[in-house]
């Protein structure tokens, strides 16, 4: 068994013990998790709290954890009454959800000590992760950490992170004057779910002002706001509309055999320029096309480009200030020293600047369902690959689809082959290079255009894509590399799926994936579709969302650390 496979059967056993935990303490058969995501049947529930948001790296404890937490929310909280009390500001929704969060964690069965150290556990984790980001040391950081903390720690009569105390101490503080009553009502009433939210309302309108306050603060100051804070304020509380998931199953060739995930032909595999398969007269007329897209979404390039600074940029070195009063001290300022005793200013310091020594891959699906949403994936990618260059960044996009349809001269070959059992890929690969990192982005103006060319989609090989762009990123000097798949569905070849079984490249891109994100960071952005059961970080794309800036939000999101 690869390593690949033991990690997706680890995976797998945690899942199913942590719905057997939930189904046990909510009375509810029909709830199970899949793709790290409790469902009820077919239907996805909503995560209300981002501790609640599991990862692929969460061990059984702090799993449990997290099942805990949303079985009680499933039996000790009135959901048509939260719903009806829930304010429509984000900021604040997301400060009244987190605390309703709180309440029900502070009611597990008292014959069952074992949940609430599950819970606490996980708090303790997932507070420790938000401040090791380096997200606490904002104000708008600190004063979101700080609430969660002392409301928390109210609540459930539990201490606050020993680790980040004396850290919090003055927020704390300064905040109890305007949060106390309320604060001390939290605990009073969580039992009585309707009471307890006349408090949370209050602590949540109270932040809410505080948090607008320091936002504008930050852009008057020219300062962008940091897109990881949706590591606490981001939850998915919706009930009506779900977001549907990326179907992805255990393949059974691979799984029962043991065999390695094969190639039944190379000969007619091809990597190509993708503005050398179109016309350079339809060409300009496509780039024209984006242009008035891109101009319609009204973001603003140095917006951007000061918002990936801020994510992308680390400190380094560059040069040396001289003539300061105190520092090192300067030899070349020696003789200065005993011509002027008096002189203070021998002294030097380090210069330290922000660096975004990073390489930002956009690789896209070019498979024949993207058609729909190319447009709109094309502004955002024009314009993302604008304001890397503009931050000191380097990008590159590159897309995959294959030769033909249903498996083409692959297949053709095969099945004169009298069509031997289990004979993998079968089709011919096609990846595109729209802009690489060598290129600027003025010159690659014309190139990524074809992003819009509908007939190059056609099928999806998403394993084998990954691989080539993570070698080309590894080939490269930077010192962070980060790849964004952009796709809508799960891999698909018609002619692969039929010869092998229907989840033969679901499993390949799942060990491919885990085997590539050693060296390279790899996030998913699922078109419209939760990516998750194939990349540990993934974010849903809205492209119904024609302008403004929340799509670029979201995808900087994925672009922090952590």
């Amino acid at each position: 068994m690869t390593a690949g496979q033991t990690e997706t059967l680890r995976r797998q056993q945690v899942e199913e013990l942590c719905a057997a935990a939930v189904r046990a303490l909510s009375g509810d058969p029909a709830l199970h998790f899949r793709a790290r995501r409790l469902h009820r049947g077919r239907e996805p529930l909503p995560l209300h709290a981002p501790h609640l948001r599991q990862s692929a790296d969460d061990d059984l404890l702090s799993s449990r954890g997290i099942a805990d937490g949303m079985a009680l929310r499933l039996t000790t909280s009135d959901a048509v009454l939260h719903r009806s009390l829930c304010p429509r500001d984000p900021a604040e929704r997301g400060i009244f959800e987190l605390l309703e969060q709180f309440r029900v964690e502070s009611l597990p069965p008292a014959e069952l000590p074992g949940i609430r150290r599950n819970l606490r556990l996980r708090h303790v984790r997932w507070s420790l992760e938000f401040h090791r980001s380096g997200l606490t040391e904002t104000v708008r950081g600190l004063t979101l950490y700080t609430v969660a903390q002392i409301c928390r720690s109210r609540i459930t009569g539990e201490p606050v992170v020993e680790e980040t105390e004396d850290l919090i101490e003055a927020t704390r503080f300064a905040l109890a004057p305007s949060l106390g009553h309320d604060l001390a009502g939290l605990r009073r009433h969580r039992t009585d779910q309707k009471a307890f939210a006349g408090h949370a309302l209050g602590i949540a309108r109270t932040v809410g002002v505080l948090l607008t306050g320091a936002e504008q603060e930050a852009e008057d100051d020219g300062d962008p706001i940091d897109p990881r804070f949706t590591l606490l304020i981001d939850f998915d509380a919706s009930l009506g509309e779900q977001i549907p998931s990326a179907t992805a199953g255990t393949s059974r060739t691979l799984g029962e055999s043991g065999a390695a995930y094969r190639v039944y032909t190379t000969t007619y595999d091809r990597e190509r320029r993708a503005a050398d398969l179109v016309r350079p007269g339809s060409l300009t007329e496509l780039r024209e096309r984006l242009d008035r897209r891109v101009g319609r979404q009204g973001v603003s390039p140095g917006r951007l480009a000061r918002d990936l600074k801020a994510v992308l940029a680390e400190p380094a070195r560059d040069g040396w200030d001289s003539g300061q009063e105190e520092g090192l001290l300067d030899g070349r300022a020696l003789a200065q020293l005993i011509s002027s005793p008096t002189e203070r200013r021998i002294f030097r310091t380090e210069r330290i600047e922000p660096v975004a020594d990073t390489l930002v891959t956009f690789l896209i699906d070019c498979s024949g369902s993207m058609t729909a949403h190319a447009e709109p994936v094309a502004a955002l990618v024009d314009l993302f690959a604008r304001s890397i260059e503009l931050a000191g960044a380097t990008c590159e996009v590159l897309g995959f689809t294959t030769g033909g349809w249903n498996g083409a001269r692959p297949a053709r070959d095969w099945r004169r082959a009298g069509r031997p059992r289990h004979p993998g890929r079968l089709n011919e690969r096609l990846h595109l290079v729209f802009k690489d990192a060598e290129t600027p982005w003025r010159r690659a103006r014309p190139d990524l255009a074809a992003l819009l060319k509908a007939d190059l989609f056609r099928e999806g090989v998403d394993g084998e894509a990954v691989a080539w762009a993570c070698g080309r990123m590894r080939a490269r000097t930077e010192s962070r590399r980060i790849l964004l798949v952009l796709s809508d569905g799960s891999p698909m070849d018609s002619a692969t799926s039929l010869a092998n079984d229907p989840h033969y490249l679901d499993e390949h891109l799942r060990e491919t994936v885990l085997r590539e994100e050693s060296t390279v960071e790899i996030r998913g952005v699922g078109v419209g579709l939760d990516l998750s059961p194939f990349y540990r970080r993934s974010r849903v794309l809205d492209t119904s969302v024609t302008s403004g800036y929340a799509p670029f939000r979201d995808v900087l999101g994925l672009l922090a650390r952590g």
